[in-house]
């Protein structure tokens, strides 16, 4: 008789830190679910500016070989002109 009298309140027990347990356990696994769905927008976000920045690139470097293109960045960078033009600089720059 004494055996059943404290079987008892250990099983009540045991279930219920079983059932906190799971509980914890369940609230863990939707904090990761959500954690997946912003890492993963992310993630989509990266590769879509990756694919831009491989796209611009890639029209870059078609345009490398473009004789227009090539003044253009003798011009701009290395501040280089034709023989026969004239530069103007403002002064009021």
């Amino acid at each position: 008789m004494k055996k059943n009298k404290l079987l008892f309140p250990v099983f009540i027990i045991a279930f219920i830190v079983w059932v906190i347990v799971l509980i914890k356990q369940q609230i863990n696994i939707t904090q990761y679910k959500n954690e997946i769905k912003s890492l993963s927008s992310k993630i989509e976000v990266a590769e879509d500016e990756l694919n831009q920045n491989k796209e611009d690139l890639e029209e870059e470097k078609q345009n490398t070989a473009k004789l227009e293109y090539i003044e253009k960045l003798a011009r701009e960078k290395l501040g280089m002109y034709l023989p026969n033009e004239r530069v103007y600089i403002d002064s009021n720059m």
